[in-house]
This record gives structure tokens, C-alpha cells and sequence, in this order.
């Protein structure tokens, strides 16, 4: 690491994944300085939790703030990209919870201004960036453990938790869709295993099939994408997300990702193993030599390290500018194709 810190404040606490960006964050170093939120209730809790922050009552005191690096943010999903690219027009690198926009617009807005600023516009995919058997088994792609990755399966099943949820949560303007804010961890997690850097959307659908109440809200979807690497092969990946995820589950999901490859496969049961294991970050390789379970304990977390790095030295080393975008894309175009089932 090297011997600058990087300062950062966070605006909008609109949803719990602060707490993760600013933890990995605080991990790799940075100094967390400041923060403004417009809910009295949501500012207490997280300037309890980091009493280093200087609570502020004006976000621009942080925007104008030239010693402030970077911001981090998990505002309402729809209010995430006006202030990535407010925070780029103000000289700053940002970091948004998932999903960083809610329409093809504001991603186009966001590509322009990130082209004229230089700055870093990056999401948090936490779970790619945050969980370690996920991490190692980008390490085992990457090394050929399983020859050529043609293809990968992402499955975001999720508790809904009706009572805890806020008005925002159930319209769609605010949050964009289920494939848009569940899904975007699968498409982030499809380019990154396959190496591909172009792709589309073959087919998509969404329903809603048990929270009528909620005529906007969707609890299905899935997606299924096609691929191009640089090398001209041609990948696919699958995408399951769901809020069904039943109260007698011990986790908020029993999210899974297989990574197959001409070689062997990976599986990553990233939250639990229902065969009983204990805990989460279970990573299964199969490949010529038989079944190998492999512990993901001693694991690093890249993601944060990398990121200041960048910061400080206007690299790429987290995720690649277009990745971030082209994941993000992908699903906001399967959103608008979705073919609604009844």
C-alpha cells in the first residue's frame, strides 16, 4: 500500500450496504471523514457507528470539499447516479451501492461525464467483491483450474421482509426492477468469470407472482446473455433472482454461482451450505482428478486495497471503467426487454 490515504465521506445511508462500503474501505486504509443523510434516524445510527465522521447538514460541504477523495453512497437507487456524476464533476471519485442507475439515461449521462472527468464512477458488487470464496474462485479461473470458461449460472435468491422494507423499495422508478438491482451482482460476476467484454441480452422475463399488493414490485426474473471475448469467443451466462427465499433458511439467501469450463466447474455456495457445512464461502472444484473442497478462510479481500490504489494512482486494478458500465447496461437493457409472465 502506499504511504497516501485516500479521504472519503459517504452521502445517503438509504440502505444497509453502507456499512460494507465503508468498512472496506476503512480495512484498506482510507480515512472516513464525513457523511450527510437527510433522515435524522439514519445519520444517528451510522455517526454512532463511525464517530470519527463529521456529521455535515449540506451534502455540497462535502462536494466542495477538496481535501475529499472520494464518496461512497447507497442512497434510494434512483438518486445514486445524479450524485456519482456530481461527485465527478467535482473532482472526485465515487462509489455507489448496487444499483448504480435506474435507467439507460442516467448510465449514458454518467459514461459522458466520467469520459470528460477521468474520475472513477465504480459499484460495489459485493458479491463478487466481498465474499471470499467468490474471490477465490476467480483466482482458480484465472489460473486455468477449469480450462476455458464458456459459461456461468448466478442465482440471487433474497428474503423480502415485507415490514422492513421502505415505500421506495416498491416502486419501480426508484429502484429499477429486480433484474436491475438483484441481477446486476450475476452480470457483474458473468463478465468478469468469462472475460468477456462485449454482450447483449438474448431473452429476459420478470413476474409477479406472490406480492400482488405491489403492482410494481417484481419477485421473478431471469436472464440470459451471450457474450464476446477479446479473443472472439463466444460466452453465455444465466440469471436467476427471486424474493422468495423462505423463513425457514437460515440466511437472507442461499445465493449460488457455477462457473463451467471446458476442464472441470466451480461451484460457490456463497452464503450457506444446505447439506449442513457451517457457514458461508463454501467452494466446490471439480476437475479431472475428482472433487475438491477448497477452504476459503485465508482469503483477502482485493476490492477495497485495489481501489484506493486507484485512487491514488489512476489505475484500473479494482474493475475496469467499462466493466462497471457494461455490467450495469446489460441489465438495465434485460429490464426494459423483460417479457412480463402472468
Amino acid at each position: 500500500m502506499p504511504s497516501e490515504t485516500v479521504r472519503f465521506a459517504a452521502i445517503g445511508l438509504n440502505h444497509a450496504h453502507i456499512y460494507g462500503q465503508t468498512n472496506l474501505l476503512v480495512r484498506a486504509g482510507a480515512e472516513l471523514v464525513a457523511f450527510y443523510a437527510a433522515e435524522p434516524d439514519l445519520a444517528a445510527q451510522y455517526g454512532r457507528t463511525y464517530p470519527q465522521a463529521t456529521q455535515v447538514s449540506d451534502p455540497r460541504a462535502i462536494l466542495e470539499d477538496p481535501s475529499i477523495h472520494l464518496i461512497i453512497s447507497a442512497a434510494i437507487p434512483d438518486e445514486r447516479a445524479p450524485l456519482g456524476i456530481a461527485a465527478m464533476r467535482h473532482g472526485k471519485d465515487y462509489m455507489a451501492d448496487k444499483p448504480g442507475f435506474t435507467t439507460l439515461a442516467q448510465l449514458d449521462e454518467a459514461r459522458r461525464v466520467q469520459a470528460e472527468t477521468g474520475r472513477i464512477y465504480s459499484i460495489c458488487f459485493s458479491e463478487r467483491f466481498e465474499n471470499a470464496a467468490t474471490v477465490r474462485a476467480g483466482e482458480l479461473a484465472r489460473s486455468g483450474a477449469i480450462g476455458t470458461v464458456v459459461q456461468t449460472i448466478g442465482l440471487g435468491p433474497h428474503r423480502v421482509n415485507l415490514t422492513a422494507r421502505p415505500p421506495w423499495f416498491f416502486q419501480r422508478s426508484r429502484f429499477g426492477g429486480i433484474i436491475n438491482d438483484i441481477g446486476s451482482h450475476q452480470a457483474d460476476q458473468f463478465l468478469f468469470f468469462t472475460g468477456a467484454t462485449r454482450a447483449d441480452v438474448v431473452t429476459a422475463q420478470v413476474a409477479n407472482y406472490r406480492h400482488p399488493q405491489y403492482p410494481e414490485f417484481d419477485d421473478f426474473g431471469d436472464v440470459l446473455l451471450r457474450g464476446v471475448t477479446p479473443e472472439g469467443l463466444e460466452v453465455s451466462g444465466y440469471i436467476r433472482v427471486d424474493w422468495y427465499t423462505p423463513d425457514g433458511l437460515g440466511t437472507w439467501g442461499d445465493g449460488r454461482l457455477i462457473v463451467l469450463g471446458t476442464e472441470g466447474y466451480i461451484e460457490v455456495r456463497k452464503n450457506i451450505d444446505i447439506a449442513g457445512r457451517p457457514g458461508g464461502n463454501h467452494l466446490f472444484l471439480v476437475d479431472q482428478k475428482g472433487i475438491h473442497c477448497i477452504d476459503c478462510s485465508d482469503v483477502a479481500l482485493p476490492y477495497g486495497p485495489s481501489l484506493v490504489y486507484d485512487i491514488l494512482h489512476r489505475t484500473e486494478t479494482a474493475m475496469p471503467q467499462e466493466h462497471c458500465f457494461l455490467a450495469s447496461e446489460l441489465v438495465l437493457r434485460a429490464e426494459a426487454a423483460a417479457h412480463r409472465l402472468k
